[in-house]
């Protein structure tokens, strides 16, 4: 936005601070100047036949008074230009931080040295938020360099195929639009998957009344077949947890949690448990499944995109798309909650939910 030129931060400050001073300086000397006045007479004989007359005192005070206002008025300029330059020398370093920020330079910090004061509080607030944004800038980099990898990846084996039908024409058709269906249908999932991330952190959506305890039977009925192939017992829980959000995304969720657990679980036989509570102003939403033993540093990666846990066992028919718990996380976010997940000391995963609560 284009704005008319005006005086500087450090004039400013110069000119009030000169400005003060002379004021002061002026009302000392006319207090001088009346206080004289009440103690000479009009024509009075004085010492040696000299009369120290008003006229008289006018004349030699009011001379002298004008040049000590004169240099006050250079002295406090200069003495204002001075100060106001060390005391905004904290800003000239934020400003050149946040010029070289502005230029793609997020790795630098102002580290400002010093007491304790409001300067440093803001140059200490300025390195934080830099430091964020450089994090948030490199995932956002690392995820879309997934993204890309994974969208690439669908689309190279579909032109793959498609090359090796054009050569033999006597290959099976049957069989090449089943690959290709499965081909596209992964690419299909994965794209749904990061607009459902991306409203997700974007926390654009309407809000709305939801029972989690609802949600949880809505998607542990969904899922009940998969669970029933797999020998898995789902078992749904607890009272009612209501909050407020995106009934679609919340959802979306639990489902997500849900068939999580039962593709992450044992081969055969296992149990995944879904419970509901409203406990000390917050819904709480709790899954747990079994299976092996998880590694902490595994654990600590799995809401990141992309981060399939290699330990961890899944079936061919949901590979997934490695944005599961990425989604979660970012849905619960975005609904104000937070989501912890622990592994099991018998093996499994425990994953939390909390989200504000509503009456």
């Amino acid at each position: 936005m284009h704005r008319r030129p005006g005086l500087s931060a450090r004039l400013k400050p110069t000119l009030s601070y000169a400005g003060f001073l002379l004021l002061a300086s002026a009302l000392l000397l006319a207090v001088v100047w009346v206080f004289l006045l009440r103690y000479v007479l009009d024509n009075s004989q004085g010492l040696l036949g000299v009369s120290p007359n008003r006229y008289l005192l006018l004349h030699t005070f009011a001379p002298a008074a004008a040049v000590a206002l004169a240099c006050l008025l250079v002295f406090g300029l200069l003495g204002g230009w001075i100060l106001a330059g060390r005391m905004l020398a904290p800003l000239t370093q934020i400003r050149d931080a946040a010029r070289m920020a502005g230029n793609g330079a997020l790795s630098h910090r102002i580290r400002m040295k010093g007491r304790q004061d409001e300067f440093r509080e803001l140059s200490d607030a300025f390195d934080s938020m830099l430091g964020q944004l450089e994090s948030h800038v490199a995932e956002q980099q690392r995820f879309a360099a997934n993204a890309s990898h994974e969208l690439r990846t669908p689309l190279a084996i579909s032109r793959t195929l498609l090359d090796v039908a054009r050569r033999d024409p006597t290959r099976d058709r049957g069989e090449l639009i089943e690959r290709l269906h499965v081909v596209n249908t992964r690419a299909i999932d994965l794209t749904e998957a990061l607009l459902l991330l991306g409203r997700g952190d974007r926390g654009s959506f309407t809000r709305e009344s939801v029972d989690l305890s609802l949600m949880a039977e809505e998607a542990a009925e969904a899922l009940l077949s998969l669970a029933e192939r797999r020998r898995i017992t789902l078992d749904v829980t607890g009272g009612a947890a209501r909050t407020s959000g995106s009934a679609e995304l919340l959802l979306r969720m639990v489902t997500h949690l849900v068939q999580n657990a039962i593709v992450h679980n044992l081969p055969v036989g296992g149990t995944v448990t879904v419970h509901t509570e409203a406990y000390a102003g917050a819904s709480v939403l709790r899954i747990e499944n079994t299976g092996p033993r998880l590694p902490p540093e595994l654990v600590a990666t799995l809401t990141e995109p992309f981060r399939r846990g290699t330990d961890r066992v899944r079936t061919d028919e949901h590979a997934g798309v490695g944005l599961g718990l990425a989604i979660v996380d970012s849905v619960v976010r975005a609904h104000g909650g937070t989501l912890h997940l622990a592994s099991r000391p018998e093996g499994g995963l425990l994953a939390t939910v909390r989200l504000p609560g509503t009456p």
